[in-house]
């Protein structure tokens, strides 16, 4: 069996696709412009180039896009104030904070400190909590473009047995969540889960969102099932030339290919399809704050 292969980028453009003509209809029918503020404190090398990325997608699908980018020696307090006035801009429908912070600043005061109907990233404790008892709530990026690419290839997930490998906050337990409502059986995994290979072999869908360099052999997979790798991890690659590395997901895509019946492939999967779901979130949380019909195919 060779897997058929899900490809995030190309649907990730078919969202971004969606979304513009969201904010078309919004910009037409309405006079609305959908708004993002992105806010960046330090200048952290990969976060500099994710905001960068941002910033380029937001505007190429209509929206309006700020930047405010902060020094590291930026004060709790001054932070704190500046999203305050985001939350009050009227302008602003979509607030994120580029994570990690400095060691200086309290990531979890921060995030709670966005309002839950801008919170486009979904890590304010009242949309975890909203998600986790069924109710609508934003939704964490990763996730969501997951379950999108899921729906996109089965049609519905119903009775399906997932495996969530990983507990994060950011990934694992919304994606459970997400799966539970979508009527799956789910397990989530973990590093103290017992036989984990017999765990993962019962698996209808393999979410593998763990942070261990190809860490799920093909031989932990049931033939015919759908993985889905979140992992992106950087491997050294000599062959490649002196300082050179190589980007691998949490499952070896190789041997792992040879037995499912759909695979995401790393890089080119997973991670495009975040940028696109914040795209999405923030057409979502507009759509929400003038009590508009919320976008069809782009929440969860």
């Amino acid at each position: 069996m060779t897997a058929t292969i899900i490809d995030g980028k190309a649907f990730a453009a078919q969202v971004r696709g969606q979304v513009a003509q969201h904010v078309t209809r919004l910009k037409d029918d309405h006079g609305i412009t959908p708004g993002l503020a992105v806010v960046l404190v330090g200048a952290d090398p990969a976060s500099e180039v994710y905001v960068k990325s941002k910033g380029k997608m937001t505007k190429e699908v209509g929206m309006k896009s700020v930047e405010h980018r902060l020094a590291d020696t930026t004060s709790e307090a001054e932070l704190l104030t500046l999203i305050d006035t985001l939350n009050n801009d009227d302008t602003i429908h979509g607030i994120l904070v580029q994570l990690p912070l400095p060691d200086h600043l309290n990531e979890d005061l921060v995030i709670s400190a966005i309002d839950p109907a801008k919170d486009v990233d979904g890590f304010h404790i009242s949309n975890v909590g909203l998600l986790g008892t069924g109710q609508k709530s934003m939704v964490p990026c990763t996730p969501l473009g997951c379950l999108m690419m899921l729906r996109d290839h089965h049609g519905t997930l119903s009775g399906m047995d997932a495996v969530v490998i990983g507990r994060s906050n950011i990934v694992g337990k919304p994606m459970a969540q997400l799966l539970l409502n979508d009527s799956c059986t789910v397990t989530v995994a973990h590093s103290r889960t017992k036989d984990l290979a017999a765990v993962v072999r019962r698996a209808d869908i393999v979410i593998a969102a763990v942070g261990r360099p190809e860490m799920v052999p093909g031989d932990w997979i049931k033939p015919g099932a759908t993985i889905i790798d979140v992992g992106i991890n950087r491997l050294d690659a000599p062959e490649r030339g002196e300082g050179k590395t190589r980007l691998v997901g949490d499952v070896d895509f190789d041997s792992c290919a040879k037995v499912a019946g759909a695979i995401t492939p790393v890089p080119g999967g997973v991670g495009p399809m975040t940028i696109a779901c914040l795209l999405a979130n923030t057409v979502t949380a507009c759509c929400r704050a003038h009590d508009l019909p919320e976008p069809e195919g782009l929440t969860a």
